[in-house]
């Protein structure tokens, strides 16, 4: 048995795709499997934006994480999906993802005060930095790129849609080889 002192939780913290986008999104999807059959595709009911990846902590440190999120504050704003890219680009593509048109400096201002958070408890600071997106497949090979990296010179301009950001949720991811399981450890909603 384990000692959960020494237990680690895989988690990160991140705002959830809402249900009436989904279906667009699995849309975007598909016509990217099309193009690239070796893509991982993030699962529809795993869309989310992350405003933090924490990494593995302990256990310890995950409670002391809520207690500092209860103090979390925001209004609710809405945002826009729109326009597929690729990081690190285009041409070479490893991850695919939706950006964030609208509503980009509220989101930008909530990861901030997500990231004060992290650094209040201790975790070190996020050294890539806060970059709003929405992922939506990792490239598994280089087999068919250039089909795919046209695709997304197609779709750099797409218009997904508006959803309103009043939630956000710690999580816990649980990889397994069918790809992760995440469960919802805490929330915090917008205050009206």
């Amino acid at each position: 048995m384990k000692n959960s002192l020494s237990e680690l939780v895989r988690s990160f913290i991140a705002v959830d795709v809402k249900d009436e986008l989904i279906g667009e999104i699995v849309k975007i999807q598909d016509r990217l499997q099309a193009s690239c059959p070796d893509l991982k595709l993030v699962a529809p009911e795993n869309l989310h934006l992350t405003l933090r990846f924490l990494g593995e902590i302990p256990k310890p440190t995950i409670n002391v994480l809520i207690e500092e999120l209860k103090k979390l504050s925001f209004k609710r704003f809405r945002i826009k999906f729109e326009g597929v890219g690729a990081f690190p680009n285009p041409r070479r593509p490893n991850v695919v993802w939706i950006g964030v048109s609208e509503g980009e400096d509220s989101l930008r201002e909530l990861a901030g005060r997500v990231e004060a958070i992290v650094r209040r408890i201790g975790l070190p600071r996020n050294s890539k930095g806060f970059s709003p997106h929405l992922t939506l497949a990792r490239v598994k090979s280089w087999q068919d790129r250039s089909r795919l990296s046209m695709l997304i010179s197609e779709l750099s301009n797409v218009e997904v849609g508006y959803m309103e950001v009043d939630v956000v949720r710690l999580k816990k991811s649980t990889l397994t080889p069918k790809g992760p399981i995440y469960e919802n450890l805490y929330e915090v909603k917008a205050v009206e």
